[in-house]
């Protein structure tokens, strides 16, 4: 087998080769020396492959089931009742996309390492390529390199990125000074961009000037966002069953506990999932064999990891295509069979429940009591500061925004500046730097509520501050969408730019106290969902030993229902889904002083990126088509609408709506003629069962 060659063992039970690190061949734009000769040979391949193979034979069983109850959980949300207090913004039909983003850098590659000049381009679906020179890239040439930002972490201090490669080899440190001449980062970077990833090689860039870095900071970070977000915001039953399905895995491996592991595509998602079961016995027989001292060694390993995620990654995107077929068929088959039976089968659900949470509350009373009592209102406070203040930086900026607007429009009320004005404030939610400090916001709490959080084993702040964030852009748009709905119906040609003006300031009063609903409805969602992302599987572990042994007796009564829809476990850990969201609402009740906050049937089953009638979400890196996608771009206009109507006036007021069809879809909730009624938002219908009529 060769000199540098060790027996390792990938998973217990298993054994393959791992190839010791050498000083080999250059490696790609990405390398940064010390590489393995070559990370991963045939036989280590195989062995991965096989690993796939197993993960999605076990996977697959608990994704067809969550598929069922995400069917059925749809169709009773369709036959329940509706949400008393409903949202009062129009939704905004925007898609979210990542900004497009590129200019030169200098990256840190080749071997030996040197900084060499490129030219970057992150890309709208949130992939970061790399070219030679500009003229590569604009001549249509293959990149240097590339890779999705799904999981990255974007660093811009050098002696924090420094600090975070010896970490990954504590056994080298104090060994730098044994290192050669051209050591790695030894030379000081102005305004670096560090790109670290917990299984894949790290990347890493330099900008020319402090702005650039800047810049390419708030691109970057809302790449990284946007990619890791595509599943919690996806409307589509699919990716919500296959989120939980991931959950229910990893709980059937010994796994409670939220992490950052969902975050990406469905099979980044299982890469990841695979990538931290084995990353124990890989990191243990593997890093002894790697040759080279300090961060050499700490960048040898990285590549071999990245050697490893990309094979894992290409095993688990073939595994889920192949899946594809039957999935697709199953959602159709499904809807076909559980529709006609939902009354009964929520009937029976709710009698096995009943039972259930009599033979359960002891326990989960005395968990509850012990655990989450004490601890439950300073996670609420928490929730609500990092929401709230987040929220509040979003009406601020509104606000502004809108008086900008009324200001233009006295001042220049025909001129390209005010179509300009209006254009910059369309794009409000997806500029990066305006949207700043409302993403700042939902950032400071972090340290504090992951303190609060991480005893009962929540570890997925990464996710916490993404969906804050999401939460934080999407009210922006609606909020935007919603003015400048109202502004195009109340501008007529009889008005003067005063009058004008003075209908704007009412507009945006209405916009605001719209806003103010809607944003006191997203904070209790969200605090409800995240707080059951904390204590929720922690309750499951604890009541695993003592509740999960009753659970037998009630299969007989589950099985005679016929359904894959319903299971034993699944309307357990409904019961003790709903005792803690009552728990949760109660400190809701005394925090927020809501007399509306209630624990419904649809309450019980949110999850915290779930909005009602959100607008679609643009999925490209996963196999869910977004909610609505079906039905896409933006519905024409009526001759006679009142877009016409302004595109005559002097005011030039249709750039309150035109500027947005040259960029994105913004649909209209009530045209001025032709509709007595709002059109419903296609977000409401799922892809697998959206059939617009003839006159939609």
């Amino acid at each position: 087998t060769g000199p540098d060659r060790k027996e390792v063992p990938l998973n217990r039970g298993t054994q393959a080769l791992v190839v010791g690190s050498g000083r080999g061949a250059p490696g790609d734009s990405s390398s940064m020396g010390g590489r393995p000769s070559s990370p991963l040979d045939k036989q280590q391949r195989q062995h991965l492959r096989g690993q796939v193979d197993t993960l999605m034979r076990n996977f697959l069983p608990c994704y067809r089931g969550q598929l069922a109850a995400s069917i059925l959980r749809q169709i009773s949300r369709e036959l329940g009742p509706q949400e008393p207090a409903g949202s009062q913004l129009l939704r905004s039909k925007k898609l979210p996309r990542v900004r497009e983003h590129r200019g030169p850098l200098t990256q840190l590659r080749g071997h030996p390492p040197q900084w060499q000049p490129i030219f970057c381009v992150l890309r709208g679906d949130g992939r970061l390529e790399w070219f030679s020179h500009k003229e590569e890239y604009e001549n249509g040439g293959h990149p240097l390199g590339s890779t999705a930002l799904t999981g990255y972490t974007l660093l811009t201090s050098q002696r924090e990125y420094l600090r975070l490669l010896d970490a990954l080899c504590p056994d080298s440190l104090g060994d730098h000074t044994q290192e050669e001449p051209d050591s790695l980062l030894e030379v000081p970077v102005s305004f670096p961009l560090f790109l670290q990833h917990p299984f894949r090689r790290h990347l890493c860039f330099s900008a020319a000037t402090r702005e650039a870095q800047h810049a390419w900071r708030l691109a970057l970070q809302g790449g990284i966002r946007l990619r890791g977000t595509v599943l919690q915001r996806s409307q589509a039953p699919a990716a919500r069953a296959f989120l939980d399905a991931v959950r229910l895995y990893r709980q059937h491996q010994g796994h409670f506990g939220d992490d950052d592991v969902t975050l990406g595509s469905d099979a980044e998602v299982l890469t990841a999932v695979l990538m931290r079961e084995q990353l124990p016995a890989l990191r243990a027989q593997t890093l002894p064999g790697l040759r080279g001292s300090g961060r050499v060694r700490a960048w040898a390993w990285t590549e071999l990891l990245d050697a490893v995620h990309a094979a894992v990654l290409a095993g688990a995107s073939a595994g889920l295509c192949a899946f594809q077929p039957e999935k697709d068929e199953l959602l159709a088959s499904l809807e076909k069979t559980i529709r006609p039976d939902v009354d009964q089968l929520l009937r029976q659900r709710a009698r096995v429940a009943g039972r259930l949470q009599t033979d359960i509350r002891g326990p989960l009373e005395s968990c509850l009591r012990r655990e989450v009592d004490p601890q439950l209102p300073r996670v609420v406070q928490t929730l609500l500061r990092t929401v709230e203040a987040s929220l509040e930086a979003v009406r601020t900026l509104l606000a502004q925004g809108m008086d900008r607007l009324s200001r233009r429009l006295r001042q220049s009320p025909s001129g390209t500046r005010l179509r300009r004005e209006v254009y910059s404030f369309g794009e409000m939610p997806w500029d990066l730097a305006l949207m700043q400090t409302c993403y700042h916001e939902a950032e400071r709490s972090h340290g504090r509520l992951g303190q609060l959080a991480a005893p009962f084993g929540f570890l997925g702040m990464q996710s916490l501050v993404f969906g804050a964030q999401d939460l934080a852009q999407q009210l922006t748009a609606d909020a935007v969408a919603t003015f400048l709905q109202l502004a195009d119906q109340c501008l007529t040609t009889a008005l003067n730019c005063d009058q004008a003006a003075q209908r704007l300031e009412r507009v945006r009063g209405r916009v605001l106290k719209k806003f103010e609903s809607d944003s006191g409805l997203a904070q209790r969602r969200f605090i409800r969902g995240w707080g059951l992302c904390i204590f929720l599987p922690f309750v499951l572990s604890q009541l695993e030993p003592s509740c999960k042994k009753e659970l037998p007796e009630f299969e007989g009564d589950v099985l005679a229902m016929g359904s894959q829809a319903l299971t034993t476990e699944g309307i357990y850990e409904d019961v003790i889904r709903g005792c803690l969201l009552q728990r949760i609402d109660q400190e809701l009740k005394k925090t927020l002083g809501a007399n509306d906050v209630s624990c419904t049937l649809d309450g019980c089953l949110e999850v915290p990126w779930e909005q009602e009638g959100a607008a679609p979400t643009l999925n490209l890196v996963s196999s869910f088509l977004a909610g609505g996608q079906a039905f896409t771009d933006f519905l024409c206009l009526p001759e006679k609408s009142s877009a016409n109507i302004l595109a005559a006036s002097p005011l030039s007021c249709s750039c309150f709506r035109s500027g947005f069809h040259r960029d994105s879809p913004v649909f209209l909730v009530q045209l001025a003629e032709g509709l007595s009624h709002p059109m419903e938002t296609i977000s409401s219908h799922s892809v697998w069962s959206f059939q617009p009529t003839s006159r939609q």
